[in-house]
């Protein structure tokens, strides 16, 4: 009976990990406006924008279409991957997975002219459970210090 239990257990664990690295990702459910989203009541998010963020955006020195551009680089180089919108449309969503569970986040950017540069709007968070301890912040920091970076040294 134990070995049939556990049996079990294994089966349905298996089955939920299936289903969180082969589950589809809907573009329409994900592709949202930094701007216009409302805050979720779990706190596996992170939120910029200039009112009611969880921080203030940063203004580059680059027009919006190079930061832009700039931003896909640097997403894609810490393996994230385009869900949704475009370079060219100054608004994009990625999607990242955990290394080890393979739990999607979402990370959708607006970039906004900004005077004579640009800012980067941004609402990063993930689909599954309350807390993401922290990893959603912790990649926009990482993509945020890449493009201050890329300012410096561009």
């Amino acid at each position: 009976m134990i070995k049939l239990i556990l049996l079990a257990a294994l089966v349905a664990g298996g089955a939920v990990l299936a289903y969180i690295r082969l589950a589809p990702s809907d573009p329409a459910q994900w592709h949202e406006d930094p701007r216009l989203v409302s805050r979720p009541s779990t706190p596996n998010f992170h939120l910029i924008r200039m009112a009611g963020g969880d921080a203030m955006p940063r203004v580059y020195q680059m027009p919006p279409a190079d930061l832009a551009a700039r931003l896909d680089e640097v997403a894609r180089a810490d393996g994230a991957r385009l869900l949704a919108g475009s370079v060219a449309s100054l608004h994009m969503t990625y999607i990242s997975r955990t290394p080890l569970m393979g739990y999607p986040d979402y990370t959708s950017v607006l970039i906004e002219p900004a005077g004579e540069g640009a800012m980067l709007l941004a609402f990063a968070r993930a689909r599954f459970g309350h807390s993401d301890m922290g990893v959603n912040r912790a990649r926009l920091t990482r993509w945020l210090d890449a493009l201050e970076q890329a300012q410096i040294s561009g």
